[in-house]
């Protein structure tokens, strides 16, 4: 959360998140606050998540990747 803080400091318009939650389970639910309201103030936001429960739930697009290729593309319901 802290790398996150300290990216917004320079107000970008695209913000790169690795994985993200891979924390404790009591943080997951924060981290997703975040992203859900960075999302709201129009940040872009590439989100690169095993979890694809949680990842599909504050996504607009959705890219399944497999060996490098995508293999499924689609527009979240959200």
């Amino acid at each position: 959360m802290l790398a996150i803080a300290r990216t917004l400091m320079g107000n970008p318009d695209l913000l790169l998140l690795d994985e993200p939650l891979r924390v404790g389970p009591k943080i997951v639910r924060e981290v997703m606050n975040i992203i859900e309201d960075l999302k709201k103030k129009e940040i872009s936001i590439l989100l690169v998540e095993q979890n694809s429960v949680m990842a599909l739930a504050v996504s607009d697009r959705c890219y399944i990747l497999d060996d490098g290729r995508i293999v499924h593309e689609s527009l979240s319901k959200n």
